[in-house]
């Protein structure tokens, strides 16, 4: 595994100490480490998301109404 070196601010130096000293983990690194995983983890749902809204931009307007669209996610939704 590499090591690092990194310096926090205080608030995050004590807020890191306080989580390691409450035995949610077991050091700052593995604190660290599942922060990291987190921030990816969102950042593939946010980059699905935005794919969607792109590719929903892209398709153009419809002159259907709400009512319509409704009914259409509703039967996708049902099968």
């Amino acid at each position: 595994m590499a090591r690092q070196s990194i310096s926090f601010t205080k608030p995050n130096d004590e807020w890191l100490k306080a989580q390691v000293d409450s035995d949610e983990y077991s050091s700052k690194s593995e604190l660290v480490n599942d922060l990291i995983r987190q921030a990816r983890k969102q950042q593939v749902q946010i980059d699905w998301i935005r794919a969607k809204l792109e590719k929903a931009e892209n398709s153009g307007f419809t002159d259907d109404s709400k009512e319509s669209i409704l009914a259409q996610s509703k039967s996708l939704l049902n099968g």
